[in-house]
């Protein structure tokens, strides 16, 4: 049998697949993402957000977190960030912009086997801190970095 017919053939049944799962639903984020915390993104206060992420506590500041930001972001539409930690047994990380009309940014679930380090690109509205909030040993704690947002992305 020619190889190129069978990866056309192998190509077919592959995209028959895909359109038979999409047509019933089955590729829609709902069925796809296991645990959103809508109540967390949707919250819009930072204390309401991250009562609904790690619970009551507070979290203390750590010199053991470090929150990598652009002193200035030129543009508050996409400003990257990269939080580290040396902490031990880091279950979660999650982002917040205090001014933002959501202070949720983004909310990462770690397991143990993980580097505690996350990277993304976040929206700021305007000039804030940046606060990195993780969870380690089962305890909270804190850092945070100010940026100077020149054009805000929220809507600015």
């Amino acid at each position: 049998m020619d190889t190129a017919r069978r990866i056309i053939l192998k190509g077919t049944m592959a995209a028959g697949t895909l359109a038979v799962a999409a047509g019933a639903n089955l590729l829609t984020p709902r069925t796809v993402f296991a645990a959103w915390p809508a109540k967390a993104f949707k919250a819009k206060k930072i204390d309401a957000a991250m009562d609904a992420i790690t619970g009551k506590g507070r979290p203390t500041a750590s010199g053991d977190i470090k929150v990598n930001a652009p002193d200035i972001a030129e543009n508050g539409a996409v400003v990257s960030v990269k939080v580290t930690t040396t902490l031990p047994k880091v279950e979660s990380i999650s982002v917040y912009v205090p001014v933002n009309t959501f202070p949720l940014s983004a909310s990462y679930i770690l397991s143990n086997q993980m580097e505690a380090s996350i990277t993304g690109r976040i929206k700021m509205a305007k000039t804030a801190d940046i606060v990195a909030v993780v969870k380690s040993n089962g305890k909270l704690y804190t850092a945070k970095k100010g940026v100077k947002v020149t054009l805000g992305g929220c809507g600015g």
